[in-house]
């Protein structure tokens, strides 16, 4: 199972977050969500760890995290 399978019937903007190490989901399903989004002209954006796995726990990883998901927030959830 792969979400992008099902991203042809995705309106909502989506932030794909993913680290390189993760062990329950391949990185490439990621990325493949990520482009899918990009062509079906789905407001999208990847944020990419390298260095991580499921969870983002290296603290430099972390501030980046939680700046670009409230950023995210921010513009797609306007009050």
């Amino acid at each position: 199972w792969s979400p992008h399978e099902y991203a042809q019937n995705f309106k909502t903007p989506t932030l794909v977050v993913h680290g390189q190490n993760d062990y329950r989901l391949d990185v490439s399903q990621g990325f493949d969500l990520f482009t899918t989004l990009q062509i079906l002209k789905v407001p999208s954006k990847m944020l990419y760890f390298p260095d991580e796995g499921h969870w983002v726990l290296k603290p430099q990883n972390s501030r980046l995290w939680y700046k670009t998901v409230n950023d995210w927030v921010d513009q797609w959830c306007k009050r």
